[in-house]
């Protein structure tokens, strides 16, 4: 760690500890004026900044990044769209800062509210996909935070051009510049640094690959949001209606195979395999999906033996482990075994069945009869989100405006005093 560096995030820390404090009581109005402001800009620069994804393409190339990981650097003008919606959507929402959770009188004539805060300073650290720069920035604003943003290496000159658009509305709104800034450097040093910036930093949110949140979550100083990996499993039970189960297992994997929501695991219950067959397993196949199936399914043509390690495995690629089990228990066992705690799935017309699953899972995300590509805050209706939170502490699932914040108790007297 060179001096220069420490002294450089040491500046960001101190100019957004200053920009949290004016946010903290900045007015809905302003924060909305930045957003719609910086949403504008985006589309409006959307011509340089799919100039500068292609340069981070390149590089992508370059570096060796796989099929999953370039997809979710591409930017195009249906994605910029995409920023640009997402933006305008956090902009409409409404404001958690201030809001009244709950507020009570005491017998001592005491008043008491409990009211959102912000939390201060949130630090996001993420890879590959730039679009993650515009929604926690966003949202971060929205919810009344500064935030240091530090994107991946791959996505650094996205980031960059997309970080203009988000200070210019801040400018334009005036709010101070300071209030989202973007590491300048692609050190991977200022990771470390910013693991350590506990007198600047409230919270770090880790937002890419196993090996990035794991760093984080062993090096932090900080406290962390986090997940580690989305190990997201789909069960078709015996009571399935085999229309919906196809077409939602084939978009679960299918639809983009690179994000934390697609599904890794297919179970398939012995019941529903006996009356339906290998429809599921072809389906997949004939998507150009590689599935890695284990016992009686591995002897379907053009499946490949499940390996141990298949199971419990992120490949967020075409590919995709199934199994036969007996029974919604069994396909608990399985899931509480495998699982990461991000997103599960049921499909069954029986409600017995997924109130079971509901009531004995404890992911963040439970689904039945959807498509765990959904496990995303902005189908949520939160616009955006940092990420998916599998922690049990503050925050978890989609991360937005509401779960960046915190709250202090507000108690007023009349000249009340303690006998």
């Amino acid at each position: 760690m060179t001096t220069s560096l420490s002294s450089q995030m040491a500046a960001l820390g101190d100019a957004a500890r200053d920009a949290a404090a004016e946010l903290a009581f900045a007015s809905s109005e302003r924060k909305y004026a930045a957003l719609i402001s910086a949403a504008d800009a985006v589309w409006a620069r959307r011509e340089a900044i799919i100039d500068a994804n292609c340069e981070d393409l390149v590089y992508g190339e370059e570096k060796g990044l796989s099929p999953a990981m370039m997809d979710r650097l591409l930017l195009n003008e249906a994605r910029i769209r995409g920023i640009v919606d997402g933006l305008r959507a956090v902009a409409a929402q409404k404001d958690p800062v201030g809001e009244v959770i709950s507020e009570w009188a005491q017998p001592s004539g005491l008043k008491i509210r409990r009211v959102r805060t912000p939390l201060g300073v949130i630090g996001v650290i993420y890879e590959s996909r730039p679009n993650v720069t515009a929604d926690a920035g966003a949202l971060c604003l929205k919810a009344g935070n500064a935030v240091i943003l530090r994107g991946g290496s791959e996505s650094f000159h996205s980031s960059t051009a997309i970080h203009a658009c988000l200070v210019g509305g801040l400018r334009a709104a005036n709010l101070p510049e300071a209030a989202i800034q973007l590491v300048p450097t692609r050190d991977r040093a200022a990771v470390s640094e910013m693991l350590t910036m506990v007198n600047h930093i409230d919270v770090i949110v880790p937002r890419g690959g196993k090996g990035l949140v794991g760093l984080v979550q062993r090096e932090a100083r900080v406290p962390v949001f986090a997940h580690l990996e989305g190990i997201v499993h789909v069960y078709a039970d015996r009571d399935a209606d085999l229309d919906k189960a196809r077409r939602i297992v084939l978009n679960s994997k299918t639809r983009r195979t690179g994000i934390c929501g697609a599904a890794e695991c297919l179970l398939i219950d012995w019941q529903f395999y006996t009356k339906h067959g290998a429809v599921l397993i072809e389906d997949l196949l004939a998507a150009g999906c590689e599935v890695r199936a284990e016992g009686e399914l591995a002897k379907i043509p053009g499946t490949v033996r499940a390996q141990p390690e298949d199971f419990g495995h992120e490949f967020l690629d075409k590919i995709i482990a199934v199994k036969l089990v007996d029974g919604i228990d069994a396909a608990i066992s399985h899931i509480r075994t495998y699982g990461s705690n991000h997103t599960d799935a049921i499909l069954t017309e029986n409600d017995a069945t997924a109130a079971r699953f509901f009531e004995r899972l404890d992911s963040a995300i439970l689904m039945r009869n959807a498509s765990t590509q959904f496990a995303d805050g902005g189908e949520f209706g939160m616009g955006a989100e940092i990420g998916i939170a599998t922690g049990k502490l503050h925050a978890r699932g989609p991360v937005g405006a509401e779960q960046l914040t915190s709250f202090k108790y507000l108690v007023e007297g009349d000249g009340t005093i303690r006998s």
